[in-house]
């Protein structure tokens, strides 16, 4: 590798509701990144929560990289790694996911693998365990994917239509994600299997049709968020509104953050939720992002521009 490679990964949101560990949708907000070869390791960080995003040998972006490495019998060589941060950290935005991607695709620019789109993403998928987040990350806009028995992921990029819009209620606390996911049952019942499929189904529908009477019954879910509400104050209230505008209402991956569907025009519809998240006790902050249609993108440059 010679130059300089510039990497560009949308924030996301994983489940949407009923498609836990396989719906995802990327969000205009992001991860930008600057990397080349150095003569040793130097890390810089600024933007958003850039406090939390370590600087040293247990950042993410270096550990995801080192390990892309090694499972490739290769060492990694020292880079110099700049981080520009739009993605809130620890508040359901996909920002792990975002690190790991960027990870691999430093791996991949510095070792000359020259692996393609789809196999980053696998890459960072098999990494992540789960491939809902990094689909969205790589691909943009909504995906559906699953892990084979083979172990590689197969991800669907699904165009939804402009007449729907999002935005994410952000309250003022943070959850850890494995705590989080330690709230869930070690197993479900038939009948909320059968209820999950049924939903998830209809939103890939509804979402490629841009069909408004399938919600806010597509939203509803039973294998995560019944579970997860007790952590989350307000969330129980929220998952129930009803309102002109709104289409539904879902937990952003672990949380807290809550991703809201609306219809495109109708921005008052979201104020609901901030309402509810203050009768709870708790402030919270409303980002209307653009949904990301691009996803992944990497530019390499050998003169450093």
């Amino acid at each position: 590798m010679s130059g300089l490679t510039v990497v560009r990964v949308p924030a996301s949101s994983a489940n949407l509701g009923p498609g836990f560990d396989t719906l995802g949708l990327a969000l205009g907000i992001y991860l930008t990144c600057r990397f080349r070869e150095a003569s040793k390791d130097r890390v810089r960080v600024s933007g958003r929560d850039a406090e939390s995003i370590p600087e040293g040998s247990e950042n993410l972006i270096l550990q995801t990289a080192r390990e892309v490495a090694r499972l490739q019998d290769r060492a990694l060589p020292p880079v110099d790694l700049k981080i520009e941060n739009e993605i809130p950290v620890g508040k359901g935005f996909g920002s792990s996911a975002a690190a790991l991607v960027v990870g691999v695709v430093l791996a991949d620019r510095v070792l000359d693998l020259g692996w393609n789109e789809h196999r980053l993403l696998d890459e960072a998928a098999r990494i992540e365990g789960h491939p809902d987040n990094v689909s969205a990350a790589v691909l943009g806009s909504v995906t559906t994917a699953a892990i084979g028995d083979d172990g590689v992921t197969r991800a669907v990029r699904l165009e939804v239509p402009r007449a729907f819009s999002v935005a994410v209620v952000c309250p003022d606390f943070e959850l850890s994600t494995p705590a989080m996911r330690a709230a869930l049952p070690a197993a479900y019942s038939r009948a909320d299997a059968i209820f999950n499929i049924q939903r998830a189904t209809l939103l890939v529908a509804a979402l490629l049709k841009g069909d408004r009477k399938a919600f806010p019954v597509a939203f509803e879910d039973r294998l995560h968020q019944p579970y997860r509400s007790a952590r989350v104050p307000g969330l129980e209230a929220i998952l129930k509104l009803r309102t002109p505008g709104l289409l539904g209402c879902a937990l952003s991956g672990a949380g807290p953050a809550v991703l809201v569907f609306y219809e495109t025009g109708r921005e008052a519809a979201v104020q609901a939720v901030s309402r509810e998240f203050e009768k709870a006790g708790f402030a919270s902050e409303t980002v209307f992002p653009h949904l990301d249609r691009t996803g992944l993108i990497v530019r390499d440059s050998v003169n450093g521009q």
